[in-house]
């Protein structure tokens, strides 16, 4: 059954709401008509909820979205003005943190225009769908300011030259150019979205909880450290935690035994 269908409310401020299934996935949308448009307020909003996932155990994923036509337009000007500008960057800042050391994938659902902050969100999610309609870009240069976030993702997410052209120039760039260049790991069309989207996550939540989670640990770990380094922890993670669930014998045991894997670890 799609995870939509059984999700509830848990958590709804102003400006966002935060919806749970009972297969273990949470919902985090941007509801700030028209463009989910960020300021102070919104973004406090959004760091108490993320603060109360991050101890969830029996979180499997979490999506992140816009409400309406735009997923998210970006951090409000106003707060980028000298008497503001600290009190956003630091609520901006914490957002993003809390995204980037979620235990569990986060997958950006990305239905409209992703510009600025609303960008900078996506690059802090683990996976990113995308509605053909979707477009992406850093425009801040051309406001004689640049991202601070995407200074410090968009290069190891897509390489130097990439990210330089995209922060340099400000250009905004549609999900088909996003996908080719690696910020976008699928596009779906824009009349199926939705039904893409509850495809995607529900193929996610399917899995193991646990085995989902260690397995992003060990993947953005190995990115700090050199590749021998890297390779050693994997097969240390493989074998003396992965090792010791329930789920990856049971995982095993069913392709074997050609049935459905039933897991049990929470």
């Amino acid at each position: 059954m799609s995870s939509q269908l059984l999700s509830r409310e848990v958590f709804s401020g102003e400006f966002i709401r935060l919806e749970r299934a009972g297969n273990g996935v949470a919902r985090l949308v941007l509801d700030r008509p028209s463009l989910n448009v960020l300021h102070i307020p919104m973004l406090r909003e959004l760091d108490q909820a993320l603060t109360g996932l991050s101890s969830d155990a029996e979180l499997k994923l979490l999506v992140l979205t816009g409400e309406g036509r735009a997923f998210c337009a970006g951090v409000d000007v106003a707060d980028h003005t000298a008497g503001r500008v600290e009190s956003m960057i630091e609520a901006f800042h914490s957002v993003v943190r809390k995204l980037l050391v979620q235990e569990a994938p986060v997958v950006a659902a990305v239905n409209g225009p992703a510009l600025g902050g609303g960008c900078e969100l996506v690059l802090a999610c683990d996976l990113v769908i995308a509605s053909e309609q979707a477009k992406l870009g850093q425009p801040e240069i051309q406001l004689g300011v640049f991202p601070p976030v995407a200074a410090a993702l968009l290069p190891r997410l897509i390489g130097l030259q990439r990210a330089l052209d995209l922060i340099l120039t400000g250009r905004v760039i549609d999900a088909a150019e996003a996908r080719e260049i690696g910020l976008v790991s699928r596009v779906a069309p824009a009349d199926r979205f939705i039904d893409a989207v509850e495809a995607y996550v529900d193929s996610l939540a399917g899995l193991s909880g646990p085995v989902l989670r260690l397995t992003k640990r060990t993947v953005v770990d190995g990115l700090a450290e050199q590749l021998p380094d890297a390779f050693d922890e994997a097969e240390e993670r493989y074998l003396h935690e992965l090792m010791d669930l329930q789920d990856p014998h049971e995982g095993l045991a069913a392709f074997i035994e050609k049935r459905e894997p039933v897991w049990r670890d929470a």
